[in-house]
């Protein structure tokens, strides 16, 4: 999917190209493709880059053409791991720009109807940059406050019932984290980058270059903080499986000693061998009675000691 979007109070949609209009190409197609490299002319190794899923962000440039990769948040439609991070990559040169995104993402089209509402005029490419590394914190944020509540809502099947699939759920979910935070990470070092380049760093506009630093910082906090509490939690329930499993053999041991008190006098008294109730006809009750008063009081003994 192709759009083109210009400055006029905001980012507005236009059918085709214009000198210094943002072009946005979503899961490209082999026509979007041939548009980039044969009619636009970037080179084919930028495009190849922003392609591969595991691309790290980075700034590079090649005749002329300025490359920045950054990771943004999605949806990612797998019921395992819910949300992902994938390469958004900026391309531009001269009057042309271009940002490409393999995959659907709600950043873009929220980005738009954000500059519409707060009258946000794009200065260039730079400020582009910037002001889409704020927007994917800001999504960054939201993601993780969904995944907030995931993690609370494993929390509570937890409680009722420890099945291995709420415990699966919170090792998705901690994958979840592990995605987030290393992209936030280079993301930040890709923000530094940028704040740090000589010949754009007098043009920044200090306000914007706050609020990325600011948006960037909480995201990296507040994702670490979900991982550290989710961490102690998965802790948690480890122990209580484990105690909980240290019971149930505390229990079976019990019952196990319970049933070899009948077991070991029905033995003895079994031997082919006399032990003076061989010829008594109360024998077999008598036996039955002794049975049932040691069971009895080993019963007693062990939950006097709460072994049961």
């Amino acid at each position: 999917m192709k759009a083109f979007y210009t400055n006029n109070n905001g980012l507005i949609e236009i059918q085709k190209w214009t000198s210094n209009c943002w072009i946005h190409i979503e899961s490209p197609t082999e026509s979007d493709k041939n548009y980039l490299l044969e009619e636009l002319q970037i080179p084919e190794a930028f495009y190849n880059d922003i392609e591969d899923i595991d691309e790290r962000p980075r700034i590079e440039i090649e005749d002329g053409w300025t490359l920045i990769i950054m990771r943004i948040p999605i949806k990612s439609g797998d019921v395992k791991i819910p949300f992902h991070t994938v390469p958004l990559g900026i391309i531009f040169k001269d009057g042309i720009c271009v940002t490409i995104s393999f995959y659907k993402t709600e950043i873009i089209q929220d980005f738009v109807a954000y500059s519409q509402r707060k009258n946000i005029e794009i200065e260039d490419n730079f400020n582009l940059v910037l002001r889409l590394l704020l927007s994917s914190s800001v999504w960054y944020l939201k993601y993780l406050k969904q995944i907030n509540q995931k993690i609370k809502l494993a929390e509570d099947n937890l409680e009722k019932s420890i099945k291995n699939e709420e415990l699966q759920a919170l090792l998705q979910i901690e994958k979840c984290f592990v995605f987030f935070i290393t992209s936030l990470k280079a993301n930040d070092v890709l923000f530094q980058r940028i704040k740090n380049l000589k010949a754009h760093k007098a043009n920044y506009d200090p306000e914007l270059l706050e609020d990325v630093e600011i948006e960037l910082n909480q995201a990296q906090d507040t994702a670490n903080i979900y991982n550290n509490i989710l961490t102690g939690m998965m802790d948690a329930y480890a122990s209580v499986i484990s105690n909980n499993m240290n019971n149930i053999m505390k229990q079976m041991t019990s019952i196990s000693i319970i049933l070899m008190i009948p077991t070991l006098i029905a033995s003895l008294y079994g031997m082919n061998v006399p032990n003076g109730l061989e010829e008594s006809r109360y024998g077999i009750w008598i036996l039955l009675l002794v049975s049932i008063i040691l069971s009895t009081f080993g019963v007693f003994l062990f939950k006097r000691r709460r072994w049961f």
